[in-house]
């Protein structure tokens, strides 16, 4: 049904799972240690410096594509979830499409919204609510 992810999507994927473990830091700080370690051995030269400087430096910015591209997949995969929600609830379906709006409109939209939901009483919002709730328990029991 789905097609097989590219080698920079599994890789990407793989690196940023890898690179957000505390084993992952826990060896960095490591590094940085006996980096500094080093320093009286190589009289803390530039060289030494230089060492570190680049080292950190190329890491950062590959990483940067790296984590960007797994996190945009992320991202498109939330809103997809997040539009077949809209399609198949009674939220408004002019909702989906709205992560393109400039960020000036979805500071406008935001704003619009919490004041409606401000205004409304607590009543009518819980009476929605419920509405939904008991609209979903009868849709899962017509599926099993």
């Amino acid at each position: 049904m789905f097609a097989k992810p590219s080698f920079f999507s599994r890789f990407s994927g793989s690196v940023a799972e890898l690179t957000g473990k505390p084993a992952t830091f826990v060896i960095a700080v490591a590094g940085i240690i006996v980096w500094a370690a080093t320093g009286p051995f190589f009289g803390f030269s530039e060289t030494w410096q230089l060492v570190i400087n680049t080292g950190t430096t190329i890491i950062t910015f590959l990483m940067v594509f790296v984590l960007q591209n797994s996190q945009n997949r992320d991202s498109r995969a939330v809103q997809a979830k997040l539009d077949e929600l809209i399609l198949t609830s009674d939220a408004e379906n002019r909702f989906m499409g709205i992560e393109h709006l400039d960020e000036e409109e979805l500071k406008r939209l935001t704003r619009l919204l919490r004041e409606a939901a401000e205004s409304e009483p607590d009543h009518v919002l819980a009476g929605k609510v419920d509405h939904i709730v008991r609209y979903r328990r009868t849709k899962l029991k017509k599926r099993i």
